[in-house]
């Protein structure tokens, strides 16, 4: 076998993707009925000029906020040994809370201390929208991100945190506008090693 010639760079080490697929199990024919069943219990009339395209409209808002497009996950070698946060922030999000059906709105702070891979930048939000297209509380969303990125890319350490205003709290009830909820959770290292956790809240502009 021939040695491989010491001038000549080392082949690249390939890109490791793992596909992801979105939730497709919207039915909207379903969808508009329901919606014009709706707007019947609420004394409007779906036949209405301005109304009869409404139940098509909503089926397919709700379609699209529930269904998150398919993505590969591409992470790469962390030749460097880099072993600082590697932080995206202020990253929209976008969800549906499951008890009023009204959106909330904010934005997610995201972090992880690298292991072996790194993970590509534009896929932290991938991964924020994969479960942002759901039927959501917050609490459950922050938690699933984290989750999903310490099982997925096995890094030292994740911190995910989401700020964001809920129309089912600022538009209806209390009528709290302009108030919003924080939500954090955290794994390995941000969690357990203070230096860790004081970086990474001091880089999302809070306080650990």
């Amino acid at each position: 076998m021939t040695a491989p010639d010491p001038a000549l760079p080392p082949p690249e080490r390939p890109a490791h993707l793992h596909v992801v697929r979105s939730r497709t199990d919207v039915d909207v024919p379903d969808a508009e009925n329901a919606v014009a069943a709706l707007l019947r219990a609420l004394g409007r009339d779906p036949a209405d000029p301005h109304l009869v395209d409404t139940p098509r409209r909503v089926a397919d808002a709700y379609a699209e906020l529930l269904t998150a497009p398919p993505f590969d996950l591409t992470t790469f070698p962390n030749d460097e040994g880099y072993n600082e946060l590697v932080m995206a922030t202020a990253i929209p999000v976008q969800s549906l809370c499951e008890h009023h059906l009204l959106p909330f709105t904010g934005v997610a702070h995201i972090g992880y201390l690298p292991g072996e891979r790194i993970l590509g930048l534009s896929k932290l939000a991938r991964v924020l929208d994969l479960f942002a297209r759901d039927l959501q509380v917050q609490e459950r969303l922050t938690q699933q991100v984290a989750d999903w990125l310490q099982d997925n890319l096995d890094p030292r350490g994740v911190g995910v945190v989401i700020e964001a205003e809920h129309l089912c709290m600022s538009l209806r009830g209390v009528r709290a506008r302009g108030a919003r909820t924080t939500t954090s959770a955290l794994h390995g290292l941000v969690r357990e090693d203070a230096r860790s956790r004081q970086e990474f809240f001091a880089l999302t502009g809070l306080r650990g």
